[in-house]
């Protein structure tokens, strides 16, 4: 029973992923043991074909709710084809109200979905393969309860 329920949810997994036209790129990587080091820094290669269409690019994360900061400060570093950074940057994403403690993001128990929009209607300089990798940039050295980090990539509304 547990095996076809697994079958059956990524089976709609990829079901509702393949629908979505304006997704060009998404992926996550799991952080092990949601211990996230300061030295690892996930990386996420994928094509631009048309230069000409802009796109909206986003931090996907996921942690649990025993996360203990409201906010998270992720360094990105966007690279072309020929591994050269064309722009890096220092990123704060607020994950729980910083009064209330409330978590933002989508959750389904004690584990919370944040897509947090990074670069907005931005058009790449030319066809070709991009790679974003991301550092985490707290002060504590492994951080807590960060289970998975990512990107997403889709065409901007016109």
């Amino acid at each position: 029973m547990k095996h076809r329920l697994g079958l059956l949810v990524l089976l709609l997994t990829v079901w509702l992923t393949a629908c979505d036209t304006n997704t060009v790129y998404s992926e996550y990587e799991d952080i092990e043991d949601g211990k996230w080091f300061v030295n690892h820094a996930p990386a996420f290669t994928f094509r631009i074909d048309d230069a000409t269409q802009r796109y909206n690019v986003y931090y996907n994360l996921r942690n649990a709710l025993s996360y203990p900061y409201y906010n998270l400060y992720l360094t990105r570093y966007l690279s072309d084809s020929s591994g050269r950074v064309i722009e890096s940057r220092l990123d704060e994403l607020i994950l729980m109200d910083p009064k209330t403690g409330e978590p933002r993001g989508d959750g389904l128990g004690d584990i919370f979905d944040h897509k947090v929009l990074i670069k907005p209607n931005y058009q790449f300089p030319r066809p070709g393969q991009y790679t974003i990798r991301i550092k985490q940039y707290m002060r504590q050295n492994p951080l807590p309860d960060v289970l998975s980090v990512g990107i997403s990539v889709e065409k901007a509304g016109k």
